[in-house]
């Protein structure tokens, strides 16, 4: 299919069977073809001026203009050729100074050359990709801070994750490649169904999710309570209502056909032989039409039993992983409140186990963070926002950029501990706190005296 990608569109054909990192030029027709290293040896570049004092940028320093351009690329000269000529028609070129020359071909080079590198997918190119395109389906989840959340969150092979995200699959797609295919993953989602759009892109293997499993958040306080069914979901029964109730108006309709074509054929008999012959053909052809269509319809039926047989038999896989209560992280980054989420999910983490929050606002997460101290059973509470700033890292000019993210959102990160409800009453911590030791008072007394 056509590819389109910052005003250039091409087919990806001829890049099967490359190996990653290979660039490619775009040809005539969206055609890709290796692009050969050319080593610049330009002479025009040597001759610089000190400083851009003088120059003016009045729009009449390139003689070429955009109808000549438009020629050239019809003629298919390439865009090497093209920026050349560029550079000998411009008058002010060579009073610029070199790092205004080197400015200079890079911009032209990005509009004229029509070069692409395929390299492969990783989470760093990703998180980037949507921060910079799409920064709204992610919950503005910048690059630093998924990376702090896979280091707080203590992401490694072997470990039993818990992940509840709504961010178009990003946050599991990183604990994924982070895992490297060993241990195993719940995903937590609300709705209909988990929303992995960002995951395949990472191109994992299959052996990869073998191990993911997906569990509803509807159905979490069910399982903690004890009442947790497998039975259908409403919406599955929903669907086999529907399949069904059509099937029977099919029947019927098919029974109400049958009885039309009857009468037809009997009147047919009164009128005409040859008639009631044909007739019989026309309705041995429907009867088989008939027949065909039933059982397609009982097949597709069969299916969509079969679909939610196996969606049953995962909710119950991920069930049981979740009652034994010994996942070995948590990771939350999502649209939702924090609070009511974390304070259930935390139910199924084994103690001495970290857990991350991430939010795009700072309130939530004080809230959440209060609720916490409240309820005991965590210790090292930290709510943290990193502070990110990009560098230009060139020869003799390297300095901060002039644009820098305004905010990448916040974390509230933790260790679990056992909760001992008997312990955790809030008078007897009172109590415990307004007390002063013995050898505290009698100090105080004796300073008195």
């Amino acid at each position: 299919r056509k590819i389109i990608f910052e005003k250039q569109w091409f087919y990806l054909d001829n890049a099967i069977g490359h190996t990653y990192g290979t660039t490619f030029e775009v040809t005539s027709g969206g055609n890709l073809q290796p692009k050969q290293e050319v080593e610049e040896t330009n002479t025009e570049t040597k001759e610089a001026g000190t400083d851009n004092r003088n120059i003016v940028d009045d729009g009449k320093s390139q003689k070429l203009t955009h109808d000549d351009i438009k020629a050239l690329k019809d003629k298919g000269i390439k865009g090497q050729e093209i920026v050349q000529q560029l550079i000998e028609n411009s008058t002010t070129f060579r009073d610029k100074t070199e790092f205004a020359q080197d400015k200079y071909i890079k911009k032209k080079k990005k509009k004229y050359e029509a070069a692409i590198t395929v390299v492969k997918p990783s989470t760093r190119i990703l998180s980037t990709m949507y921060y910079a395109r799409e920064p709204g389906k992610i919950s503005h989840l910048r690059y630093d801070t998924l990376a702090q959340m896979l280091t707080l969150g203590n992401i490694r092979a072997g470990n039993k994750m818990i992940v509840m995200e709504t961010c178009a699959g990003l946050v599991l797609g990183a604990v994924m490649e982070r895992m490297g295919g060993y241990g195993s993953i719940i995903q937590m989602y609300p709705g209909g169904g988990p929303v992995r759009a960002a995951t395949s892109c990472f191109g994992f293997p299959k052996p990869f999710f073998d191990n993911l499993h997906e569990f509803p958040l509807s159905k979490v306080d069910s399982l903690l309570s004890g009442t947790f069914s497998t039975e259908t979901l409403p919406s599955e029964e929903n669907m086999l209502v529907e399949e069904e109730s059509n099937g029977l108006t099919d029947e019927k309709q098919t029974s109400l056909l049958e009885t039309e074509e009857e009468s037809t054929t009997e009147t047919a008999m009164e009128i005409n032989q040859t008639e009631e012959q044909d007739t019989m053909d026309v309705n041995a052809e429907d009867e088989e039409f008939k027949e065909n269509k039933e059982k397609e319809n009982k097949d597709n039926v069969r299916q969509k039993q079969r679909k939610q047989w196996e969606r049953r038999k995962k909710l119950i896989e991920a069930a049981a992983l979740l009652t034994e209560k010994n996942a070995d992280g948590l990771i939350v980054a999502s649209k939702f409140h924090p609070t009511p989420l974390l304070v259930s999910l935390l139910e199924f983490v084994a103690p001495s186990r970290p857990f991350v929050v991430y939010c795009q606002y700072k309130e939530p997460l004080l809230e959440c963070y209060t609720k916490l101290r409240e309820r005991g059973g965590v210790i090292n509470l930290k709510l943290s926002e990193t502070w990110l700033r990009n560098y230009q890292v060139l020869p003799d000019r390297s300095h901060p950029k002039l644009t820098m993210s305004g905010g990448g959102g916040y974390l509230l990160s933790g260790i679990t501990v056992v909760l001992d409800k008997g312990k955790s009453d809030s008078s007897h911590f009172e109590a415990l706190k307004m007390e002063e030791p013995s050898s505290k008072r009698c100090k105080v007394q004796d300073l008195h005296c």
